[in-house]
């Protein structure tokens, strides 16, 4: 295991210590790339990897074992289509030496329900509970080396933005703009994470499915788009129109651009989540659009394009150093056009950094 992967390893122990944990299960999932830099077929034969203080390692099917040992040293338990799981997740739990009265364990709440059971089963009386205060502590939490890969993805994804706008004109269709956008990215040893271009109403839509819709002059454009380079995406949202902007879209802009603004000044250490929250719902239902914003302020962002923390009216996580997390509050109007406008910010040294370089200005055509 590199230095890398066992500074995490060490650094989960310490958590599993504060918090009173004896097992750490972890199916295939962004958990055990983060953990391992491990990504195993996936299908309905069960994978786990347990850490416990003293050991870690991982229930495999035999067939699987030689292709998923070029990425890890880390021991393998594996198991015969023949003989089943049982007998060699047996194995591996008297390996890790967990209790068999009463273990604390912890479980990746993104695996499966039968991997899940099948180690209940074998545990009879343990506590459980998901990765909150372990594994998705530590990967709210991103070092120096997360920061300046999702930064350069960030300023990748500022480009394949600017792409796409510069390819607005009279008559293009929401799919061709995207398509613009994805192999902007190809172009430039990215993948693409998503990519939602919305013209006119459509843009009234938060998660529309991007179209067939040709753009008009007097449209409202907005892109929302993501990109993924060196194992970390991106996440962005702007926003123009074609020739002259629709009624009202000026001061809805406006009022977005408050909103950001004062969602990024309330983002710092030792606040509530929901206070960044509330920093940009107080600014748009002073505003009287209230009723138009219809979904949290933000998500985290990581090794997964939707992490903790997520700022919500409700969360109860208390930003950190080194949490990374958008803004992004909208308007929608039905009928008319919605606007967002998105940001990526790190809470590095007492603020939040925007990861963007891209100005939050409309970007007419």
């Amino acid at each position: 295991m590199n230095a890398h992967l066992s500074t995490r390893m060490a650094n989960l122990r310490a958590r599993m210590e504060a918090t009173g944990t004896d097992l750490v299960a972890i199916g295939p999932s962004s958990h055990m790339l983060w953990l391992a830099d491990l990504s195993p077929h996936g299908d309905e034969r069960p994978v786990l990897l347990l850490v416990s203080q003293s050991f870690a390692g991982i229930l495999m099917p035999a067939l699987n074992v030689d292709s998923a040992r070029q990425h890890t040293d880390l021991p393998f338990f594996p198991w015969a289509d023949a003989d089943g799981p049982q007998p060699a997740l047996e194995e591996l739990i008297d390996a890790a030496g967990v209790p068999r009265i009463s273990p604390s364990i912890v479980l990746d709440e993104t695996m499966r329900a039968d991997f899940a059971l099948l180690l209940l089963d074998a545990l009879p009386g343990a506590s459980r509970r998901f990765t909150e205060d372990t594994v998705g502590y530590l990967r709210s939490r991103k070092d120096a080396d997360e920061y300046e890969r999702l930064k350069a993805s960030a300023l990748l994804n500022d480009r394949a933005m600017e792409a796409g706008f510069a390819a607005l004109r009279p008559g293009i269709t929401e799919t061709e703009v995207a398509t613009v956008i994805r192999d902007f990215y190809k172009a430039n040893g990215a993948t693409t994470e998503f990519c939602s271009v919305c013209f006119g109403a459509n843009g009234a839509f938060p998660h529309h499915h991007t179209g067939n819709t040709k753009l008009a002059p007097g449209d409202a454009v907005l892109i929302d788009t993501g990109g993924r380079i060196g194992g970390y995406p991106s996440d962005m949202t702007r926003v123009g129109y074609l020739g002259s902007a629709p009624k009202g879209y000026q001061e809805v802009h406006s009022i977005l651009e408050r909103a950001v603004n004062a969602a990024i000044k309330a983002a710092k250490p030792g606040v509530p989540a929901s206070v960044v929250d509330k920093a940009a719902r107080d600014i748009i239902t002073a505003a009287g659009y209230g009723p138009n914003f219809l979904h949290r302020t933000g998500h985290g962002l990581g090794v997964d394009i939707h992490e903790a923390p997520y700022i919500t009216a409700s969360s109860e996580t208390v930003l950190d150093e080194g949490m990374v997390f958008s803004i992004e509050p909208g308007i929608y109007l039905q009928g008319r056009f919605g606007l967002r406008l998105e940001e990526i910010v790190i809470i590095r040294n007492g603020v939040a950094e925007v990861l963007s370089e891209m100005p939050r200005t409309t970007v007419s055509a």
